[in-house]
């Protein structure tokens, strides 16, 4: 099939990967022809075109995104003409925070308590209906920690509310957690689901610096109440393809934080860690194709995100259990530019491998 790409990021270049070896096509709409995916199918640039989408259409049998943020005036306007996977429902939900936590609410899931602000008198009365600390978000478009003022005192509402600039936010009761889980599921066309392990991520700054798979210490019933979550979020969504959710560990169990209608930065250990990616389960889905296999491959993985600058990959490439990924990315501060695959027999194995690493990590 020839599968169409809202996007041309990273997520959308793995994707195709690992589409080409299941004989599909795809194409992109792209800001530049330097954007990650642009080599990797057709592209319909945004600058030069004023209708990007409409030409994606013309080339396409089916459509996805790589992104929340993605327009959904966009994505309603193109499932009139063409089948989209996630629906618009997944991500109407998905990019708007208040709207998430109300869908956790409903579906029993719990969350931290939340209340929507669109004023500086409206947080105060958030603040003082839900305590400190908290933090203070924008509603939409934040990502990587961006979009964030936690509030620990009450002389820094004004501070918090100014730093939103005036857009709709939500005030969020601060959890106190032990670690930072996420799960990865994949629903087929044909209602056929498909979990990934727990997995650990641990965060600096707001973006995700590396991820264990699967989460030490994991329970059968916790993998199993993440499950039950994932479940009632992807049949109430009617969700086809892959679905991240977010979670926190906390002495009272699992709670919510955020979902994400998409492959997923926690799932890139899944190309070399499954028998199937995230990736190539997406593309599964979106195109009928039967689910594959989300078993882990090796007792321990992990993934480190290269961030700001590629540093010295000839390290990484002398290395016989680590997997370099690039993304044809210019340097950055903060930015997203690879990652790396770890595997590994045991626990002392991979700590020795990580510190191998260590230009990779945070000081």
């Amino acid at each position: 099939m020839k599968i169409g790409v809202l996007g041309a990021g990273q997520l959308g270049r793995m994707l195709a990967l690992s589409g080409y070896q299941l004989n599909h096509q795809f194409g992109f709409t792209a800001k530049s022809n330097n954007d990650p995916s642009s080599l990797l199918g057709v592209v319909f640039n945004e600058n030069e075109t004023d209708n990007s989408a409409e030409s994606l259409i013309n080339f396409a049998d089916v459509i996805t995104y790589e992104s929340e943020n993605t327009d959904v005036e966009i994505i309603r306007n193109v499932s009139k003409s063409i089948k989209v996977f996630p629906g618009e429902k997944s991500l109407f939900i998905a990019q708007h925070r208040v709207r998430e936590k109300s869908l956790f609410s409903k579906l029993n899931i719990p969350c931290a308590p939340y209340q929507t602000v669109n004023s500086l008198s409206d947080l105060i009365l958030a603040v003082k209906n839900i305590g400190l600390p908290a933090i203070l978000k924008t509603a939409t478009d934040g990502y990587d920690g961006k979009g964030q003022f936690i509030i620990n005192r009450d002389d820094q509402i004004n501070d918090a509310w100014s730093s939103m600039n005036g857009v709709e936010s939500i005030l969020e009761g601060f959890v106190t957690f032990k670690r930072e889980l996420s799960l990865i599921a994949v629903r087929g066309i044909d209602n056929d689901h498909r979990y990934y392990p727990l997995v650990e991520n641990t965060h600096h700054n707001g973006i995700l610096r590396m991820t264990n798979a699967p989460a030490e210490n994991i329970g059968k019933e916790v993998q199993e109440t993440a499950e039950r979550y994932m479940r009632s979020l992807l049949d109430e969504l009617n969700h086809v393809g892959v679905l991240t959710i977010e979670l926190f560990e906390t002495e009272e169990g699992l709670v919510a934080n955020e979902i994400a209608p998409r492959v997923h930065n926690s799932g890139h250990w899944s190309i070399e860690g499954s028998i199937t990616s995230q990736f190539e389960n997406h593309v599964r889905a979106i195109t009928a194709m039967p689910l594959g296999d989300t078993a882990t491959l090796h007792p321990f993985c992990t993934m480190i995100n290269i961030i700001g600058k590629v540093g010295d990959v000839n390290e990484v490439l002398m290395m016989p259990n680590a997997h370099l990924h690039l993304y044809n990315k210019e340097e950055r501060e903060d930015r997203k530019l690879g990652h790396i695959t770890i595997t590994a027999k045991s626990k002392d194995e991979m700590n020795s491998n990580i510190n191998q690493l260590k230009q990779y990590l945070p000081k």
